[in-house]
């Protein structure tokens, strides 16, 4: 078995690409034979089959010398050009294994979960073939061995999301949303083949033409005294990918494609915000994390990035009633987070909040899912209220990844989220400032959570007698919901325990088993009260501000109504979500527009004007050309032909046949001659 996962791992590619083959090619007929669910499962066993060679993978690295775990499979040549070698080929290491684990076995999950919540969707076929291509495109970018590699899978990510998010394409709104999140993730990308073209010279001028992972770590160091002007190469490259990292991966300023896509389908906000694209950024800094580490100036923008991101979007969730938009935001929050780690070089602390992000986040989209469908597609939590009695497995499932990600001990967020923060009071890139912002976004996500509970589960109903009616209606959702729900609540109570503290006795497994392949920043010692005592206060905060929302959404909603009107500019700025959209459609896209359109009659007039304008003089000289060839030319022609006609017509008179007529005129010409002759003497 470890033979053969040492030279075939690479067909764990082979499974979802299947799937969607099968799905995409015969789908629609299988679907029409043998109902909707078989497509959900075709692509579900396909998944599955991926995530079991994932496990396969993990066990066979973790045999393996801490030095020696590491292999890599070449399948063909791929790009030569010039000095540019690259070829087909994928690393598996310590941190593709955990990526993979977490992208196939969360995607597993919410596989099984869309079977239930596509089930009347007459397009599951067409679904789940994307569904299959976004796995695909995911696990081949965290596979990838070279930076060519791992752009072929950065862009598949992003087609994907476009087709997931714009799904129900006849919807105007989810069209718009996928269009967007396309668009502003290829703003991104930009960066992303910027830096990779100009690491590829920067190493090049050292006599290393190459792309290729393990080479680029082995040679780094010739990068940090090149320099572009008074700028270390070393700077621009990281700031460059790290713009790209924004765009895949929804940060400031290039966050606002995130809440949008909201539009798709339940499953589709699962998987993009808890295990797959939103994460390919922190993946790629991570991988590349021996580049960053020689820039401190391109680290403490991601780390500023990072902190202001995770306050700003959390802000936002204070005021939004859509149930999915407020996980969007915590989402983008929780990402900034997550950049904090890796901007304070905590790289390893950057995956763990991955992993366990991908536990409660997803379990909080499939519940908000869950929720959507017991409440027949009301997502306003306004219009909630109460169901905590009538759906309880979503209730306590959903109440367990609110406690994780409020990080209370002990559920996953709790350890990942302290091993974050204590990185930022700890690392020598961090700083007390970037600490007290990373405990302040902890204080708003609790408030916008414990504020979403309420509302959705504990507060009461006040609305129409329609909504009253509905609420009455509400049942908890089918077996093939809830079950991926419990796996994922049991998930996020266990899942932080491979990085236990040693204030209690554990150890960090996750970051030693990472620690071959990433070289975290050392940080600096403290006394064991202090890592305490900075516990004790990201709590007290997280308590306090739990405890706001709920004294101000359950026991005194007058008191709210009072600040509400008291600061209502404010509030209404927030709820707004800080005019940005707006913003950037009157600085950015209206502008672009008005330039298409302005190019766009630029085409019309001047381009199309002269073609036309050419087009015009050829037709004028044809036909003039025309009229000469007509008049004069045939003219003359036919003029000849005329008259050599007439001139044959009267000559052929003569011709009778009689041999006197033909005497009389030899006479007569004989005569002629001779009167001519004679009168010329």
């Amino acid at each position: 078995m470890k033979e053969f996962i040492i030279h075939y791992a690479h067909i764990i590619l082979l499974f979802p690409l299947l799937g969607f083959i099968i799905n995409g090619l015969v789908g629609k007929f299988l679907q029409d034979a043998f109902g909707k669910s078989i497509c959900g499962i075709i692509a579900s066993l396909m998944v599955c089959a991926s995530f079991a060679l994932s496990l396969g993978i993990f066990c066979t690295l973790s045999e393996l010398d801490p030095r020696s775990r590491l292999f890599t499979i070449t399948l063909f040549d791929w790009i030569n050009v010039g000095n540019l070698h690259t070829s087909i080929s994928f690393l598996f290491d310590p941190l593709t294994s955990v990526m993979l684990l977490i992208i196939s076995g969360v995607g597993f999950l919410i596989h099984i979960y869309a079977i239930g919540y596509m089930h009347h969707d007459s397009s599951t076929w067409r679904f789940f073939a994307f569904f299959n291509l976004f796995i695909f495109m995911m696990l081949e970018l965290v596979i990838a061995d070279n930076v060519f590699l791992m752009f072929l899978g950065w862009e598949g990510v992003g087609l994907c999301s476009y087709l997931l998010i714009g799904f129900w394409y006849k919807d105007k709104a989810n069209v718009i949303a996928g269009n967007k999140a396309f668009i502003v993730n290829r703003i991104g990308d930009l960066g992303f083949i910027i830096g990779v073209f100009l690491l590829f010279w920067a190493i090049g001028s050292q006599g290393i033409w190459t792309l290729n992972f393990a080479e680029l770590k082995e040679y780094s160091y010739l990068l940090e005294n090149l320099y572009l002007g008074n700028i270390n190469v070393v700077t621009i490259i990281c700031l460059c990918f790290f713009f790209g990292a924004c765009g895949k991966s929804a940060q400031i300023p290039l966050y606002v494609w995130l809440p949008d896509a909201m539009a798709g389908p339940t499953p589709v906000s699962a998987l993009i915000h808890a295990a797959t694209m939103v994460t390919a950024g922190i993946y790629m800094v991570t991988r590349l994390s021996f580049l960053f580490i020689l820039s401190p100036v391109a680290l403490g923008v991601i780390a500023i990035t990072g902190a202001v991101t995770a306050v700003f979007a959390a802000t936002i969730g204070f005021a939004q009633n859509d149930i999915k938009k407020i996980l969007a935001y915590s989402t983008v929050s929780q990402l900034g987070y997550m950049f904090l780690a890796l901007g304070v070089g905590a790289f390893s602390a950057g995956i763990f909040h991955v992993m366990t992000h991908a536990f409660f986040k997803a379990l909080l989209f499939m519940g908000a899912g869950s929720i959507i469908l017991g409440m027949h597609h009301e997502q306003d939590i306004t219009k909630m209220g109460g169901l905590r009695k009538k759906m309880r497995w979503t209730y306590y499932t959903f109440l367990v990844a609110t406690i994780a990600l409020l990080g209370i001990f002990p559920l996953s967020g709790f350890f990942s989220k302290d091993q974050i923060l204590w990185s930022v009071f700890s690392s020598p890139y961090g700083s007390k400032s970037l600490w007290l912002l990373g405990v302040f976004g902890a204080g708003l996500t609790s408030f916008y959570m414990i504020r979403l509970v309420t509302l959705t589960f504990f507060g009461r109903h006040h609305h129409t007698d329609k909504a009253h009616d509905t609420l009455h209606e509400v049942h908890e959702s089918p077996k093939v919901i809830i079950i991926p729900l419990v796996i994922l609540a049991m998930l996020s109570v266990i899942g932080g325990f491979v990085g236990v503290p040693h204030i209690f006795g554990g150890s960090n497994i996750l970051q030693v088993y990472l620690s071959p392949v990433i070289a975290d920043a050392e940080l600096n010692h403290y006394p064991m009260i202090t890592e305490v005592g900075l516990m004790l206060v990201v709590f007290m905060c997280v308590l306090g501000f739990a405890y706001g929302a709920y004294y101000l959404y359950s026991r005194k909603p007058s008191r709210r109504a009072k600040l509400i009107e008291r600061f209502s500019f404010p509030y209404k700025v927030i709820s707004r979500k800080y005019f940005v959209d707006e913003i950037y459609q009157h600085l950015f896209v209206n502008n672009i527009m008005r330039t298409m359109r302005f190019m766009a009659r630029f085409d019309m007039v001047v381009v199309d004007g002269l073609v036309n304008f050419a087009a015009f003089l050829t037709r004028i000289g044809a036909y003039g050309n025309s009229w000469i060839d007509k008049v004069f030319v045939d003219g003359l022609v036919n003029g000849i032909a005329t008259v050599i006609g007439s001139l044959g017509s009267r000559l052929r008179k003569i011709q009778t046949g009689y041999i006197q007529d033909y005497v009389y005129v030899l006479f007569a010409s004989i005569i002629f001659i001779l009167l001519f002759r004679f009168m010329i003497a």
